[in-house]
């Protein structure tokens, strides 16, 4: 048992603070930009903060990693924070400025992943002792911010996608398109537990989160790390 239970602190310890960084990071993205373009809801509510107790969701950023991190045994975390309130009818300019607050979260963590990725080259300067562990961090660093990075563009509201989608589409396409909204969250759980439950008991292969998210960012990483000359 004793085993186990440091296997599981070490573990947990690799992963606990990449998820941290990767949603909080998102999530204050959407909110400086909406105040930067004009709408301060978020700030008056102090979401505009690197503190990641302001952002936290009690399922998506507790309960759900955990699940994920057991039901993988340990090969994976995934999560997400409370979304940012955004008044999209107080921006400066509400079509364009949607899309700039929409894309911002999904920049952060592309941006998080590339310096992750830059940091791995930096390991050899830590004690050899710390060198496994940090370049683990890293490591699941680069892959949790490419997961949510993908992940939150698919076109879909009301995820990141789905509202720069809306304001790129002529406003006839654009409105249908984000009458899904009140439907996006149930076409995401469905897409990602039902279908590939339903393919397993089908013996057919339905698991689309796979096709749409971890594929894209299979590739986004190999690109990245061999950008900065990790491979």
């Amino acid at each position: 048992m004793g085993d186990d239970w440091q296997t599981i602190l070490y573990t947990a310890s690799v992963w606990v603070m990449p998820v941290l960084i990767a949603v909080t990071l998102h999530e204050a993205a959407h909110g400086w930009s909406a105040w930067h373009f004009g709408d301060d809801t978020a700030k008056l509510l102090g979401r505009v903060t690197f503190n990641p107790l302001r952002h936290i969701d009690p399922f998506g950023t507790v309960l759900l990693p955990v699940l994920l991190l057991f039901g993988s045994g340990g090969r994976m975390m995934f999560g997400f924070a409370k979304p940012v309130p955004v008044n999209f009818r107080r921006l400066r300019r509400p079509r364009r400025d949607m899309i700039l607050v929409a894309a911002a979260g999904p920049a952060s963590n592309l941006l998080i992943a590339l310096i992750s990725a830059a940091l791995l080259r930096t390991i050899n300067l830590l004690p050899v002792e710390a060198q496994e562990w940090m370049a683990l961090n890293l490591l699941n660093s680069l892959w949790i911010n490419l997961l949510l990075c993908v992940f939150n563009m698919l076109p879909l509201p009301p995820l990141d996608g789905g509202r720069v989608a809306v304001g790129l589409l002529p406003p006839v396409l654009g409105l249908r398109l984000a009458g899904l909204e009140r439907y996006g969250v149930m076409i995401v759980l469905v897409a990602i537990v039902v279908l590939p439950w339903l393919g397993g008991w089908l013996g057919v292969d339905l698991n689309i989160f796979v096709w749409l998210v971890e594929f894209p960012a299979l590739s986004l990483r190999k690109m990245i790390l061999v950008s900065v000359g990790v491979i």
